[in-house]
């Protein structure tokens, strides 16, 4: 079998899921690895670092039964709320009620003053944060928790919590939305992705390295690559909305640096060594599944290395080359454009 980049037609529910910045986001890849997959008969999917989420809708959109999962709490909570959601959705009375004053701990108001938002925009932050906690239908509470944090990235220069300010100000319409019409908008585009394929999904918030899950057809890995270019830190970039997502709980806020980020989360791909030994574990615990990795080629371990990796646990393996553009790049040499990389799809069966 020769893995083949054939047009192979998407869902238009694809299209449904809400536009993301999320660093890493594979939405630009979604045909290429759809037609990848389909070349295989598959039912059962493991999207084993979900991300943004829109790799774990994309095969929903497709028909197929979903395991979606990451360490990041915000990203489990997305795949909670559109993924192994199947109908519930906030109506626009709902969502104004979520606006209203409610019994805070005033958390956001008093920890993060001055650092990203005004203390009109905290105020209101902590009533959602309040008013969602108490909503009872756990669907209906993740849609209201995923709109809270897609309005305060919106909302947002650039969707990131690296600085302090807004010198990245760049006169965006999204800049210039109040935070109330992020969120009133945000239910509105999650509600719209909402949809029920036929089958029972599951959004998991763990590591991929002790995942407890039924064994799938095929499993999808997008890991959060260790490169001596950049740094694969999401906790540092996300961390206030990431907050939001866990309500700061069994997080160390560090509270000496200038943005109250909090300590990132220890995973084996922050370092060369720990990042091939994962790959070779989680190669192993899968190799009875069809195997598609998404890896750039500024990452290590190297192509050559991933190769042979993966040629240990299956019979065959593919390296399917895509060009790739991301977003925007994270290198500190503005002289040097690191995000113009080679993106493979390796696949092993």
């Amino acid at each position: 079998m020769l893995i083949k980049l054939q047009s192979e037609p998407l869902s238009a529910q694809v299209s449904s899921y809400p536009s993301t910045r999320f660093m890493g986001s594979k939405s630009k890849l979604l045909d290429q690895i759809w037609a990848i997959a389909a070349q295989f008969n598959f039912e059962t999917v493991i999207d084993l670092f979900s991300g943004s989420g829109i790799v774990s809708y994309m095969f929903k959109s497709q028909g197929r039964t979903v395991i979606s999962n990451d360490y990041m709490a915000m990203s489990a909570t997305f795949a909670k709320a559109m993924v192994e959601n199947n109908s519930a959705t906030l109506s626009l009375k709902e969502a104004k009620e979520l606006l209203m004053p409610a019994e805070s701990d005033h958390f956001v108001e008093n920890t993060f003053s001055g650092l990203y938002f005004s203390d009109e925009e905290n105020s209101l932050i902590d009533n959602l944060r309040a008013n969602i906690a108490a909503i009872d239908d756990p669907y209906k509470r993740a849609v209201g928790l995923s709109a809270l944090i897609r309005a305060c990235t919106k909302k947002r220069p650039r969707g990131i919590f690296t600085y302090t300010g807004n010198r990245y100000d760049d006169g965006r319409k999204d800049l210039q939305k109040t935070l109330e019409q992020h969120f009133l908008e945000a239910v509105k585009a999650i509600n719209a992705a909402v949809f029920d394929n036929g089958r029972i999904h599951q959004a998991n918030h763990g590591d991929a390295m002790t995942l407890q899950v039924p064994t799938a057809d095929l499993v999808y890995m997008d890991p959060p690559y260790y490169s001596p270019l950049s740094d694969n830190e999401y906790v540092r970039r996300y961390h206030f909305v990431e907050g939001l997502a866990r309500n700061w709980q069994n997080v160390e806020i560090q509270h000496n640096t200038k943005t109250k980020k909090f300590k990132s989360y220890p995973t084996p791909f922050s370092s060369r060594d720990g990042a091939a030994m994962a790959f070779d574990i989680l190669f192993k615990r899968y190799s009875d599944s069809i195997l598609i990795v998404s890896y750039s080629s500024n990452s290590i371990p190297t192509q050559n290395q991933m190769f042979e990796l993966l040629s240990k646990y299956k019979k065959n393996v593919e390296i399917v080359p895509i060009n790739y553009k991301y977003s925007f790049g994270n290198q500190r040499d503005a002289n040097i454009n690191r995000n113009i990389v080679q993106e493979y799809l390796f696949v092993g069966y």
